[in-house]
């Protein structure tokens, strides 16, 4: 199954620039250093944000967890990254 509306979703700078591409954030951190080893930075963030949008678009949902906010989706697929490679990731 796609996800519903991916054409819709939304990726703000600030979940980006703040969190999955800031070396110094508790828990961003490792993120940060897995997104720049394939040519992602904060400077290019939209760069990202295209990314994960089509990454939404393109690969399949592994699975739905219904939540008190709605139904909760992952999605598992390559990412394609500046550098030319696709490395598989999962976003929720």
């Amino acid at each position: 199954m796609k996800l519903p509306n991916a054409d819709q979703a939304v990726v703000e700078q600030e979940k980006i620039v703040e969190y999955l591409l800031n070396l110094q954030h508790r828990f961003g951190g490792s993120k940060a250093r897995f997104f720049g080893q394939f040519g992602f930075s904060p400077e290019e963030w939209v760069v990202l944000a295209d990314a994960l949008r089509e990454h939404g678009r393109r690969s399949e949902v592994s699975k739905v967890k219904e939540t008190g906010f709605g139904p909760r989706y992952e999605v598992e697929g390559g990412l394609l990254c500046p550098d030319g490679r696709r490395p598989r990731v999962r976003t929720v």
